[in-house]
Formats: C-alpha cells, sequence, structure tokens
C-alpha cells in the first residue's frame, strides 16, 4: 500500500474466505489470544504508519501473491472514495512478529481499524469492493 499510506508490503499466500468475518479465525499457537479479535488495538507505531482519521485498512500482503496485488488495487480505489480512509500495506515476510501477534495465517489478509485503531472486520483472500464499503460502514 505504499501508494496509499506509505506502509510496507508482506508475503504470505492464500485466498480462502473472502468476506468480511468479525471472528478471529484460528491463531497459531503462543500466539497474541488478542490478535485478530474484533476490539484488539493496533496503532501507529505497530503499523508503522499514521491511522485514517475515519477508519484505516490494513492489508497483509506477499512479494508473489496475485491475489495481493488485485487487493491492493480493490483497497486502494476504496481508500480514494472515502474520505478519512487510509491503506495500509503490510509486508507479512519483514513484520513476522506483527503477523504472529495478528494470527494472519494467509495473504491476503485484511483488517478494518476504527478511528482509535480497534479491529472491526477481518477477510483473508481478495475481497470484492462492495464487501469492503460494507465493513467500514462498521468502522465509521
Amino acid at each position: 500500500m505504499p501508494p496509499f499510506g506509505g506502509g510496507t508490503r508482506a508475503r504470505v499466500h492464500g485466498q480462502d474466505d473472502r468476506s468480511f468475518d468479525p471472528s478471529p479465525g484460528p491463531r497459531p499457537a503462543g500466539s497474541d489470544p488478542r490478535g485478530g479479535v474484533p476490539g484488539r488495538r493496533l496503532d501507529a507505531a505497530e503499523l508503522g504508519v499514521d491511522l485514517g482519521a475515519r477508519a484505516t485498512l490494513v492489508q497483509f500482503s506477499t512479494a508473489f501473491c496475485a491475489p495481493c496485488r488485485a487487493t491492493r488495487r480493490v483497497l486502494g480505489e476504496v481508500a480514494r472514495m472515502v474520505p478519512g480512509v487510509a491503506h495500509v500495506e503490510i509486508d507479512a515476510e519483514a513484520r513476522l512478529e506483527l503477523v504472529r501477534a495478528l494470527g494472519v495465517l494467509k495473504t491476503p489478509t485484511v483488517l478494518v481499524l476504527d478511528a482509535d485503531g480497534r479491529v472491526v472486520r477481518r477477510a483473508v483472500g481478495q475481497p470484492r469492493k462492495a464487501d469492503v464499503i460494507a465493513a467500514l460502514g462498521e468502522a465509521v
């Protein structure tokens, strides 16, 4: 997401669940139990970039993940359409500590954060634009 928020890129493959799910899903053993659970708060220091004024779309990606490129385009379009929404792309390989803490098992994984940095929705796989916009409704 460098063009949308100056974030970093990630690497992990997968494209299963395309809809946004408020449940955390499976987490690796020893991961932070607050990981992808809605209500978990992330801040600018953890993400390495400022949060959006209204919401933030956090994308975990990898270099060789084709669905990650398509997800980058979709999230970037939505971030440009909705005022106060930022798109941050994180390189999963470069940020393994954050990947583990959040229980990210595949890429792309997208987290929707509200203005305070709380995780309100999570999706694995390439989301549809309409699903992203609907998920933002919970964050703004």
